[in-house]
């Protein structure tokens, strides 16, 4: 029955739709999948807050929820308020003192302020922001997965993420990172589970070693 699968919830990161995880296939048997979407927030809405309205989305009792990047600073935060089974964040961080160092030095200069974010139908300046990538070959594929271009919520987007301010870690919480991440390099990152020449893309371009792991890391 339905009611004894354990239910996944997807959220993907900035910018990105659930289509980055339609190569994630876990077992049917055993769990029960759910795509999360983003949606543009309320002006002046703080990321709990925002927390606070995507949980509603949330149907099933003791979940699990996976976010990847800054997908991953919100399933913390949504964490915060519901009852979680497990939470696993990929390509992210899980506490403040991970983010780069120009994160950090923007938090305090606000020179993330100044970026040319009204260019958000510039699909390879969207995929430099949300995937840390240059956009070469991959073009169309990028075309496919980035497509919230909302100027907003890609400037609240930025400015969540270089002043989130979380400083614990709850004991439910898996952390996977690539070893070649480019947006939060893995030398800031201590206990995760690496993947070796992972990028921050891995969650398209390495469904197979999630496939492979995933089932075994939400049941552990």
């Amino acid at each position: 029955m339905s009611d004894d699968k354990i239910h996944v919830y997807f959220m993907p990161g900035m910018a990105a739709n659930p289509s980055i995880f339609k190569n994630i296939v876990l077992p049917s048997e055993k769990f029960e999948q759910h795509l999360l979407e983003w949606f543009v927030p309320r002006r002046g809405m703080s990321l709990s807050e925002y927390a606070e309205e995507m949980i509603k989305k949330i149907d099933h009792e003791n979940p699990v929820l996976v976010g990847v990047s800054f997908g991953g600073l919100l399933v913390q935060e949504m964490a915060r308020f519901l009852k979680v089974r497990k939470v696993v964040v990929v390509s992210s961080v899980k506490h403040e003192s991970e983010l780069p160092k120009r994160m950090l030095f923007a938090k305090y200069t606000k020179v993330h302020k100044l970026l040319p974010t009204g260019l958000v139908n510039n699909v390879e300046l969207l995929a430099k922001y949300a995937f840390g990538e240059t956009v070469n070959k991959r073009l169309e594929l990028y075309e496919e997965y980035l497509s919230i271009r909302d100027k907003y919520y890609i400037d609240w987007s930025i400015d969540q993420i270089v002043n989130w301010r979380q400083t614990y870690c709850p004991d439910s919480l898996v952390h996977i990172h690539g070893e070649k991440d480019a947006v939060f390099p893995i030398s800031n990152i201590p206990n995760c589970i690496p993947v070796k020449n992972g990028t921050h893309t891995m969650i398209i371009h390495r469904a197979k070693w999630f496939n492979e792991r995933l089932p075994t890391i939400i049941l552990e």
